[in-house]
């Protein structure tokens, strides 16, 4: 080197080191600091970090420093007057990369993605250094380039790289770091942390051998930039590639054949180089070409989907009828032609698929006892299959069934698909979407004559065998012009039962003449679907003009959108209900029903006033039963054209309920809340006064239609109900009598203390601890009645139990207390008697369901909030009910969850009593409770005794 050269390259390190003295400066001279210092190493090892303390010279320059203990500088036991914010930050990293190490701090445990980013964060101080130099590290944002080489010398190569340099440190985190020493500089390696191991390991290589290492090498790491060695000889390939199209299954992909080389359309780079034996093969791709061939099939109807790089087409569900007619045409008069032009057609074995042309559709009609049975055939090749469980994908791709091509093909097995005409097939479509449940795969249709008019006119190349009344009677109700009544409308999926169509003609009274109302048919009898179809019956008349609001329980929130979808699909459906709920409020004028629940009616209350809705439908209504609640309050002012209640139970405690619902659907229809209790409530739940009951009942029986199981349902099968009682034993009697005194005494002070209305939580408190002892005192969190090791209850469950499951019953276990489900639960493991458990912490809730209904497990414990409503259980046949509820209605619709339609079996329903305890008081207060209910419901049960008092609370603790 001159002397000029050594000039330049001192004026340019003067430069370099000014800067950097600049971010040295940035630290007070003289004051001490903490300092991290890195190494790296050359070879398979960790990188190193350690701690200084540190500070800055007078020149400019940091001082040697004293090294910490990186065990306590980690764990922050030291030297607080050295850190700042920035170093907690970074110590904190550092402690959950050294965690594994627990007391041995150990420096070389640099490594992984956790190292790279605790390196990174430490170079970003500018209080980090190399070892010994003078000024800190600066982490640069672009990667270091890595380039690997074949270098021949003495007859041999050896793989290198142009970071085999003194000057370079390498930190082998996750991705790798490099220190460049010299320069003070870290950069990013822009390579695998693995495979650089991998090539720096790599041994010395033959002449003999080059071709084919640097051939694996290329394959094994195509990102890796290697220089190829002058043995290496290029074959270039320049032509015009042959189209492959390769078929398996229910799909093709489209290759390009150059020479012998098949390549994918993906990536679009025109030069392709890879490398075979000792030759690199340099493929320039026709890309003008490749699109036209792309193009031309594109034109022939098909859509291609990039998979790994590769084109592929594949018959999928989405709009599937289409695609066949696309596949058709191809297979039959384009692939042939291709063929000729001499393109590769390749065919996997597994690839089949054919059509042919139906050669009759039948539909096959027998009259039995007014009943008829309807078969639908497709008869093809002289074979004859039912049609109902082949359609259902077509069910399934068309919302309107006028939309469906003239061809339809139907799938007969595998990739064998039968021709007809849409104008054969649409009916018959259309009457099975009315008629079936969508799953069924029966052959055959029963069908009251009462129905009959749900059955779509058949064209006539539809070929029909057998009676023809069925199709007659269904034209005679069609154009029956004598008593009104409202049709449901076409598109429901349900056969709907007299009753449930009187619903829908009430309803569509309310409707006509804008009232509101109260469907209050028992549970199970399909609120839901009358519901449903008086909504879909005015979107199909075109007049729903706004979205409905239905609001509900959490738990319901599914079924109702399941019930919509299978029942009646022409109406959109949006729940309004979860954590992103509020991005689906701006969608809401593009469907025709919108769920909410009750919880989500005070927080959602802005933005539901901004719209106006057709109707607002209160499912399971009693949860607006208190009129001073902010639900209640909110609901009213939400704005709607028509307004409904649907409750099994409108009526749990007392008639201020039922005025707290009416006051929703039609404000002032019973009057002020005060009117009505001077009027209505107190005369009749006080006074007797069955005069007052008679005009109540008068003037809400219009706007309330209530229905029972027993008066509606024929077909249910009888359900008995047995109470069974037991005793204490002598441990557990002196528990309870000690807990009823000592809990009498306390009531009675806080009633002369507070009054009746005041002590409402110690008395609730006082009926709690009773009811827990008669249910195991082990529920009771007190010495004295964990010492008692009798359960008379429990006993009495278990031997019943064991008695029912040999009689093959599948029995529901109801409590009020999930403890004492817990409790239940154990005992039956015990026993090896399967079960399965529904409570209010039950997450995968749909799971547990089809483990009972399925038959895996014959006892379902069920806590009585969890599985109230919503759930249809009927193959069960048992109900036990282990501790009685206050509110009789409550238990009800926890027995119809077996007691219902579709229930073919005797229901029995015990309930477990603990002798002279409250639990019989319980009993005879559910009694009054559902004298109130009968009272409005029923007008010959007004003599019942329905009067009761809050003093006759206070009264339970005497038994």
């Amino acid at each position: 080197m001159n002397v000029v050269d050594k000039w330049l390259e001192n004026l340019q390190n003067s430069t370099k080191e000014s800067k950097q003295k600049v971010e040295n400066e940035k630290i007070q001279s003289g004051e001490y600091f903490l300092s991290y210092r890195l190494c790296g190493v050359k070879s398979y090892e960790r990188g190193k970090l350690s701690f200084y303390k540190s500070k800055i010279l007078k020149n400019g320059f940091i001082g040697k420093g004293t090294k910490l203990d990186g065990y306590k500088v980690v764990n922050s036991y030291s030297y607080p007057e050295l850190k700042n914010e920035e170093d907690e930050n970074i110590l904190a990293m550092a402690s959950a990369l050294y965690s594994h190490y627990r007391f041995n701090y150990s420096e070389d445990s640099l490594s992984g993605t956790l190292g790279y980013m605790l390196a990174k964060e430490v170079l970003l101080t500018n209080r980090c250094y190399f070892d010994c130099n003078k000024l800190p590290l600066q982490f640069q944002a672009e990667p270091f380039h890595v380039v690997y080489d074949f270098k021949l010398y003495r007859g041999e190569f050896t793989l290198k790289s142009n970071i085999d340099k003194t000057e370079y440190r390498v930190i082998e985190t996750t991705p790798p770091l490099l220190m460049d020493i010299k320069e003070n500089r870290v950069y990013e390696l822009d390579v695998d942390i693995e495979l650089y191991r991998q090539l720096l390991n790599a041994p010395k290589i033959d002449k003999e051998d080059i071709g084919k290492v640097f051939t694996a090498v290329s394959k094994t790491a195509p990102n890796i930039e290697i220089h190829t060695p002058k043995t290496i000889s290029t074959k270039k390939i320049e032509t015009k590639p042959t189209p492959k199209i390769s078929f398996k299954d229910s799909f093709f992909k489209l290759n390009f054949l150059y020479e012998t080389y098949s390549l994918k359309y993906f990536p679009r780079d025109a030069l392709r180089t890879f490398y075979e034996e000792n030759q690199k093969i340099e493929l320039t791709k026709d890309l003008g070409y490749e699109d036209k061939v792309k193009e031309r099939l594109e034109s022939f109807g098909f859509v291609f989907q990039n998979v790994n790089n590769d084109l592929y087409v594949f018959l999928n569900e989405h709009k599937r009828q289409e695609q066949l007619l696309i596949w058709k045409e191809f297979l039959n008069f384009h692939m042939p032609k291709l063929q000729e032009e001499g393109w590769v057609i390749e065919r996997d074995e597994a690839f089949e698929m054919t059509f042919e042309s139906a050669s009759n559709v039948v539909v096959e009609s027998e009259n039995v006892n007014n009943w008829f049975t309807l078969s639908f055939n497709l008869e093809f090749n002289g074979v004859s299959q039912p049609i109902a469980p082949l359609v259902t994908s077509i069910i399934a791709e068309f919302d309107d069934f006028s939309q469906m091509p003239e061809i339809i093909n139907i799938e007969v097995s595998k990739n064998h698909f039968v021709e007809v005409s849409s104008k054969q097939i649409q009916p018959i479509i259309k009457t099975i979407v009315e008629l079936f449940d969508k799953k069924d795969k029966s052959e055959k249709l029963e069908i009251s004559a009462y129905d009959s008019h749900l059955i779509e006119f058949m064209d006539e190349d539809v070929i029909w065998r057998g009676s023809k009344e069925i199709l007659e009677l269904s034209n005679k109700l069609k154009n029956f012009k004598g008593i009104k009544k409202v049709e449901p409308p076409k598109c429901l999926n349900a056969n709907l039962r007299e009753y449930q169509q009187e619903g829908l003609n009430w309803l569509n009274f309310l409707y006509e003449f804008k009232f509101g109302g109260i469907l209050a048919d028992d549970m199970g009898l399909g609120k839901t679907v009358q519901t449903l179809a008086h909504i879909s019956r005015l979107k199909e008349e075109g007049k729903l003009t706004n979205p409905s609001l239905i609001v509900m329980p959490t738990s319901l929130i599914a079924n109702w959108k399941n019930e919509a979808k299978k029942f009646t699909p022409n109406l959109r459906v949006l729940s309004l209900h979860g954590n992103d709920r509020a991005d689906r409020f701006d969608d809401i004028e593009n469907y025709d029903i919108l769920l909410t629940t009750y919880p989500l009616v005070v927080k959602d209350q802005k933005r539901f006033n901004e719209y106006k809705f057709f109707y607002i439908i209160l499912d399971e209504a009693q949860k607006i039963k208190n009129p001073k609640t902010q639900m209640a309050i909110a609901l009213k002012t939400f704005k709607s054209d028509y307004r409904l209640a649907l409750s099994g139970t409108p009526i749990e405690n007392h008639l201020g309920e039922l005025w707290s619902i009416f006051s929703f659907l039609m404000p002032g229809f019973l009057e002020s809340l005060s009117f009505f209790r001077m009027y209505y409530q107190t005369p009749i739940e006080k006074e007797h006064n069955f005069e007052r009951q008679n005009l109540l009942n008068r003037r809400v029986q219009p706007f309330m239609v209530r229905r029972t199981k027993e008066k509606v349902a024929d077909e249910l099968p009888e359900k008995s109900e047995i109470i069974k009682y037991t005793q204490f034993e002598s441990a557990q009697s002196k528990l309870y009598e000690s807990i009823r005194v000592t809990m009498e005494k306390k009531v009675q002070e806080a009633v002369r203390e507070k009054g009746l209305g005041s002590s409402h939580i110690t008395l609730l408190d006082a009926l709690l601890k009773l009811r827990q002892v008669c249910c195991d005192p082990s529920l009771l969190k007190i010495e004295e009645a964990q010492k008692v090791q009798e359960s008379a209850k429990l006993e009495l469950l278990l031997d019943l139990v064991d008695e029912l499951l040999q009689e093959g019953r599948k029995i529901l276990i109801f409590s009020q207390f999930t403890s004492m489900l817990a409790i239940i639960e154990e005992k039956i493991k015990e026993q090896e008697i399967s079960y399965t458990k529904l409570t209010g912490s039950t997450r995968n809730r749909e799971e547990v369901l089809e483990t009972f209904t399925s038959g895996k497990a014959d006892i379902f414990l069920i806590s009585l909030k969890a599985g109230g409503v919503g759930l249809n259980l009927v193959e069960a046949d048992t109900v036990i009910h282990y501790d009685p509820w206050w509110n009789p209605a409550v238990e009800n619709q926890a027995t119809d969850r077996v007691h219902r339609i579709g229930q073919t079996k005797a229901v029995f329903v015990y309930k477990l009593i603990v002798e002279n305890t409250i639990e019989q008081k319980i009993l005879e207060l559910q009694t009054r409770k559902q004298a109130i209910q009968d009272a409005i419901y029923d007008t010959d049960n007004q003599q019942e005794n329905i009067n009761f008092s809050g003093n006759e609370l206070l009264e339970l603790l005497k038994s």
